[in-house]
Formats: structure tokens, C-alpha cells, sequence
């Protein structure tokens, strides 16, 4: 009965169900236990974020008008910034508690964790847990977005560099819009602040792995699914794919104003690009690495142990059927040596085969199309789309 209690205590964990935000949008009814209410909560926050900068920018005139080269209403980054991406973030939070939730009680479930281990496993799920609910954390993701997100990377290196509807022309200079405050106070923040979440979530769940890797597992070289056991762990990627799209739609905004008010190209955004989607796919998959080391002692040990197995098998059937060793009135046709010939090269090549990575390049290959996809229609910049379904068709036929 206590090992069932431990192991319900366990399924419990989620990277994403905890910390002050979520206990904040909890009291306001705008998410539960469950995390849902995801639908109220994606509202709110975009609109929070989008609408009163729109309604700002209508009453200073620079929501459509000529006043400024950049107005609102055609600012893409900041529409797809908040009207996109931002959902997109909320609700991969979902995605990721749902699937994530059972991982934790998998490793008890399958035996992965010796008796003797348990609560080595529980201190893992404590300290996850303990910065899960931090307090300080989320103030320090507060301050680096105020401290350096806005003031240094945000105006520095991603602002757009042109007359745009945050700013204001006036005797002293440019200075920021009312619209041009809430964005840049306010809903800049909350976006900044949503995304460092959700890599300080991401190394969490990092962390607990790389706590659980040092534990001695039992993990099996004949498992069928061809990782020792650990093939639950094989859809984590999937688990993220809501945050590398929002990623990409977020790449996307920003290289679209680059495109249509500073005269660049496609092309040459495609090496940062590259190098974004790159390190956006390890930091999902580099994690599970943890664990190559004991499955490839697992896959090593397992070559050996049913190696010789196979050897001390073959020899037996080797001197019973081809040897003359058969008693008369056993007959080969329908003896069960056979089946367990099979069964045995069966397992041999089963455990030749076993995994030692537990994500595939398939996996790798559907993520970064996730991050890439939303970059693909500004193909049209550079080629008429006429010449690009002419370009395709021809390649196909």
C-alpha cells in the first residue's frame, strides 16, 4: 500500500504546475489544478498584452495613419509577437503538463528504480519540485527581463530601426508613445517573461533527468521497446513542439519587419535562423543524453550475457540434431528446439539493436520543421508565388 501511495505522489510532478504565476492565474480563475481554463487564459493574456497598445496607437494617430514609416496595424512582429506566438507559449504549457505528468510514475511503474533507490528518486523529485516553486526565481526572470531583456537585448539588437508608432517626435528628441510605454513596460515584459519561463521550466526538467540518470537503473537489453525500458521518454521532444513554433512564428515577425521596412532579405537571415533552430532542438533533446552511458553499458553487458547464452544454446542444439545426440523417437519436425531457436536469435537481435539515444532523427527532423515552418511564407518576398509552385512542379515531375 505505501508503494502505491509513493507511486500516485509521483505521477503528480509537473514542470509547469507551479510557481507564483500559476498560483496568481489560479486565484483568478484563469487556469486550475488541471491546467485548464486554457482558452480564458490565452484571451486575457494577449489581449492584455495587444489591445490596449492597439487602442493607444488608434487615439495618437498612428495605428494606420502616414504619421509614422511603421504603424501599427502593419507592424507584424508586434501582431504575430502577442496574437500568435504568446498563445502558442500558454498553451504548450498544457501540452507539456499532460504529457509530462505520467513520465515521473513511468519510472516506477517499469521497475526502473531499484528498492534501494526510492528515495534517492524522491530527493529528485523534491529539489525539482522546491525550484519549480520558487519564489526568488521568477522575481530574478523579472529582473533580467527589466534589467536586461528591454533595455539591452530588446533595444539594442531587435528593436526595429526606423520611425515607428512607440515613438514620438518632440523638442527633446524621440521619446516612447503611450503606446510605445505599455508595449515596451508592459506587454514586452510579459512576453520576455513567458519565454524565460519557459526555458528555467526546461532546465528544471533537465535537471531532475540528469538527477534520476544518476541513480543505477534497472534497465533491460531485451525490453521491447528498445531502449532498456526508457522508451517513454522517446516523445519528449513532441512534448515542446507548441514552443519551438512559437518560436519560429516569433523569428518570423521579427525578420518580416526587417524585410518590409529595411529593405533585407530572406537570405540573409538564414545562418542566425539556422543557429537558432539548432539550439532550440538541443535544448530539448541534449538532455535525454544523460542517459546514453547506462544504456550503452546495458546494450554492452546484454551483447555479452546473451551472447553467451546463444553460444551455450547453439551448442546443445548443435550436438542434439546434428550430432546424432536426439533420442530415435524424437522427431525435429514440431519439437519445440526450433521455436526456441528463433526465440533466442530473436532476443540476441533485439538486444544488438537496442538504442543508446533515446530521441530518433526523425524526431529531430519534425522539430525543427516546427520551428521553421512559420518561416516559409516569406519565401514569397524573394520569389512571386507563381514562380515558386512553377519551381516545385517542375522538380516534382
Amino acid at each position: 500500500m505505501e508503494n502505491k501511495n509513493l507511486l500516485h505522489n509521483q505521477q503528480d510532478f509537473s514542470f509547469v504546475q507551479g510557481g507564483p504565476l500559476f498560483q496568481i492565474l489560479r486565484r483568478a480563475k484563469l487556469t486550475n489544478d488541471a491546467m485548464g481554463l486554457l482558452y480564458r487564459r490565452i484571451v486575457f493574456i494577449s489581449l492584455f498584452c495587444w489591445l490596449p497598445v492597439v487602442c493607444l496607437a488608434a487615439i495618437e494617430g498612428t495605428l494606420a495613419g502616414n504619421n509614422v514609416r511603421v504603424p501599427c496595424l502593419l507592424d507584424a512582429d508586434f501582431h504575430i509577437r502577442f496574437l500568435i506566438s504568446v498563445p502558442l507559449l500558454i498553451a504548450a504549457e498544457l501540452v507539456a503538463h499532460r504529457r509530462v505528468l505520467p513520465m515521473t510514475g513511468n519510472f516506477l511503474k517499469r521497475g526502473l528504480i531499484p528498492d534501494g533507490a526510492i528515495d534517492q528518486f524522491n530527493a529528485a523529485i523534491g529539489s525539482a519540485l522546491r525550484l519549480r516553486n520558487s519564489v526568488l526565481a521568477e522575481v530574478v526572470l523579472v529582473v533580467l527581463v527589466y534589467a536586461i531583456g528591454i533595455f539591452f537585448v530588446w533595444q539594442k539588437y531587435i528593436a526595429l530601426d526606423a520611425d515607428t508608432w512607440q515613438t514620438i517626435n518632440t523638442a527633446d528628441g524621440l521619446v516612447l508613445s503611450l503606446a510605445g510605454k505599455w508595449f515596451t513596460y508592459i506587454s514586452l515584459p510579459v512576453f520576455q517573461f513567458l519565454l524565460l519561463r519557459w526555458f528555467f521550466r526546461i532546465f528544471i526538467w533537465s535537471r531532475f533527468l540528469w538527477h534520476v540518470s544518476r541513480i543505477n537503473l534497472n534497465l533491460l537489453a531485451t525490453h521491447p521497446d528498445g531502449l532498456g525500458g526508457l522508451g517513454f521518454l522517446s516523445g519528449q521532444g513532441l512534448t515542446f513542439f507548441p514552443l519551438l513554433l512559437a518560436y519560429g512564428f516569433l523569428l518570423a515577425g521579427m525578420i518580416a519587419n526587417r524585410i518590409f521596412y529595411q529593405g533585407a532579405i530572406l537570405s540573409d537571415f538564414m545562418v542566425p535562423v539556422v543557429l537558432v533552430v539548432f539550439f532550440l532542438v538541443c535544448l530539448v533533446f541534449v538532455p535525454l543524453l544523460v542517459f546514453t552511458p547506462q544504456l550503452e553499458l546495458t546494450r554492452r553487458k546484454g551483447v555479452a550475457e546473451y551472447g553467451a547464452l546463444a553460444a551455450f544454446y547453439m551448442r546443445g542444439f548443435d550436438a542434439k540434431w546434428l550430432r546424432g545426440g536426439a533420442p530415435e523417437e524424437e522427431q525435429l519436425i514440431g519439437s519445440a528446439d526450433i521455436q526456441s531457436l528463433a526465440d533466442m536469435g530473436n532476443s540476441y537481435k533485439v538486444v544488438q539493436e537496442m538504442g543508446i539515444v533515446i530521441f530518433s532523427k526523425e524526431v529531430i527532423i519534425k522539430m525543427a520543421f516546427f520551428a521553421l515552418l512559420p518561416i516559409t511564407p516569406l519565401a514569397l518576398t524573394m520569389m512571386p508565388l507563381e514562380e515558386i509552385i512553377k519551381t516545385v512542379l517542375g522538380l516534382l515531375f
